[in-house]
């Protein structure tokens, strides 16, 4: 279900470019502070739409961005034509690298577990930067998140994506929770970037239809639980979308002057 769940995203590839939020520059700015040297190569995976993408490539780095559906890659080459693409998971990538940095922007829950950190530290050089980043939005008003979960409760069990949700005994949640065991990797941190944002409820309910929960529904029953749901919110609404972000580093020593 969850890989069926992970390639449902195509088919609304342009309502995922209108619709989801950019990533703000601080996000990349955090990364960048914690490298240890030059970051001029980027692997992105999952990159959908590229949303991550197009910041990255503000600040000079050289990405490569890699989904497994060329819909999203379409999008993403026309918004930032710079980039080189990889249609392929992370389980089916080619040999490439070693990069200065890889990136996994609300995409590492849809990977395989089994080799995941295998994959991802052969794509790092020594010293090189792993960093995740990602958070649903959701409606700041408590009462309006209740309201919307009762609208859509006939039709929809589960909005939630599938991954883990261990922490550290410092509090740190996961991949941290994998990464802090792991002795290919040092010096884990958790970072959280406050956003708070209001959109029209139309916008909001377009972000929804890039969710796959709702993706996975028939058109009949996603029509009605979007209707439900423009029903109980007012014309607009205040979203949090809080970011948190994971930086953990390849052990081994920086060859980049």
């Amino acid at each position: 279900m969850a890989r069926e769940r992970s390639r449902s995203f195509g088919v609304m590839a342009a309502a995922y470019e209108r619709y989801r939020p950019e990533y703000p520059d601080v996000l990349v700015q955090l990364i960048l502070e914690y490298a240890d040297g030059p970051v001029r190569t980027a692997l992105e995976l999952g990159a959908g739409t590229g949303k991550a993408t197009r910041v990255l490539a503000r600040h000079g780095i050289a990405v490569t961005a890699s989904d497994p559906d060329e819909a999203m890659l379409q999008q993403l080459a026309a918004a930032v034509p710079e980039t080189t693409t990889v249609a392929a998971a992370l389980e089916q990538l080619p040999r490439l690298g070693p990069f200065d940095l890889v990136v996994a922007a609300a995409a590492l829950h849809w990977t395989a577990p089994d080799g995941r950190w295998d994959r991802i530290a052969r794509l790092l050089r020594p010293g090189g930067v792993f960093a995740n980043f990602g958070g649903a939005p959701y409606l700041a008003d408590p009462a309006l998140e209740e309201a919307m979960e009762d609208a859509q409760r006939p039709w929809l069990v589960d909005d939630s994506p599938a991954g883990p949700v261990e922490s550290t005994e410092d509090g740190m949640r996961w991949p941290a929770s994998e990464l802090v065991g792991d002795p290919r990797f040092t010096d884990v941190r958790e970072t959280t970037i406050e956003q708070r944002f209001e959109v029209a409820t139309e916008d909001w309910i377009g972000y929804l239809s890039t969710v796959s929960a709702y993706l996975m529904l028939d058109e009949a029953d996603r029509g009605a639980v979007f209707a439900a749901v423009a029903a109980a919110l007012p014309d607009a609404v205040e979203l949090r979308a809080d970011l948190t972000l994971h930086l953990a580093r390849r052990v081994g020593t920086s060859q980049i002057a």
